[in-house]
């Protein structure tokens, strides 16, 4: 049985969309046993395999991250977090305050054995459909060619473990693809990259190729990450904004509309983040995942099952072998 621990109170919609997609997720898989932490009046949920953990506290966006850790004990995350931490349970899915729930992971679940820094890292759509594993993407905004080192590993287990690929191709994202551009860092980190023997590096790679299946992990520092990040979100809103106001403009278009339906959802469907969950924050001593704030209930779904497939595959367990061994 896979136990997860899941904050009922953080997120935008919470909690609302969490409750249906808990639901959801324990009708889906028969081996998943859900610790649900939150206000007990406000759940919904009565099934034999959701345990709900009141808690009288709860985190908000507006909240000091590393403050409101350490003086909200009785908290959703805090709770969920500590469940982790003594073993109850294998993971954690929150979509509350992001700040906050990277300092429970540092400062209740715990860092791994020879990592200098964890990261977040998500998957991104690509053409062909196969995803991109993208980090860090706000963990750290300023990093060091080492930790760029780090992420790579990092990033190659987790591809290697929950996405399945058996030799992650591994990308710098950089101004040129020429071995000699961009500043000090990526300069460092591309030697370091370079001269490693467990890693699969295929170079430097433009942000404009990040989505052309060129590579199976794409490294940065968490500054630029999020940046990327959160300029590819709002470039794919403003994309169906625009094929919205263009296709329903004219008669003859609300037709083809009409006969392009399926397509058209296919094409939203594979550049949806919703498909691929939410963003795990790798190097820590158990499975943490955080949820987008504005998480529909599809989207936490997705990072539920995301939580569980890095707790089957022991994702932890890799990198604490792996990390020690690749450290330096």
């Amino acid at each position: 049985m896979i136990k997860i621990a899941v904050d009922m109170m953080g997120g935008d919609e919470a909690p609302n969309i969490v409750l249906e997609a808990v639901e959801k997720a324990v009708e889906e898989f028969e081996d998943l046993e859900i610790l649900l932490f939150g206000d007990e009046k406000q759940c919904t949920i009565n099934h034999p395999r959701v345990h709900v953990r009141h808690t009288s506290e709860e985190i908000t966006m507006e909240d000091e991250p590393v403050r409101a850790i350490k003086r909200k004990k009785d908290s959703s995350m805090v709770k969920m977090a500590e469940s982790v931490k003594h073993g109850e349970a294998m993971a954690c899915v929150s979509a509350g305050n992001t700040g906050a729930l990277m300092s429970a992971g540092l400062f209740i679940v715990g860092r791994l054995p020879g990592v200098a820094r964890p990261a977040l890292v998500v998957t991104l759509p690509t053409v062909k459909g196969r995803g991109v594993v993208f980090l860090d993407v706000g963990a750290n905004a300023d990093a060091k060619a080492e930790h760029l080192y780090q992420n790579a590993i990092l990033g190659q287990i987790y591809a290697q473990n929950v996405r399945n690929i058996a030799q992650p191709r591994v990308a710098l994202l950089n101004i040129g693809t020429e071995a000699q551009k961009g500043n000090a860092l990526t300069k460092q980190a591309f030697t370091l990259l370079n001269e490693s023997q467990s890693i699969h590096f295929v170079g430097n790679i433009e942000a404009k190729s990040m989505l052309e299946d060129e590579a199976d992990v794409i490294v940065t520092d968490g500054y630029t990450g999020n940046m990327i990040l959160k300029n590819l979100e709002g470039i794919a809103k403003s994309f169906g904004k625009i094929i919205k106001s263009t296709l329903l403009s004219k008669l003859k278009n609300k037709i083809a509309v009409l006969v392009m339906k399926n397509d058209i959802k296919a094409i939203a469907k594979q550049l949806d983040y919703a498909e691929y969950g939410g963003s795990v924050l790798l190097g820590l001593d158990g499975v943490v995942v955080k949820a987008h704030g504005s998480s529909n209930a599809k989207a936490f779904y997705s990072a539920i099952r995301q939580a569980k497939i890095a707790s089957e595959t022991k994702i932890v367990e890799t990198m604490r072998e792996k990390v020690g061994e690749n450290h330096g």
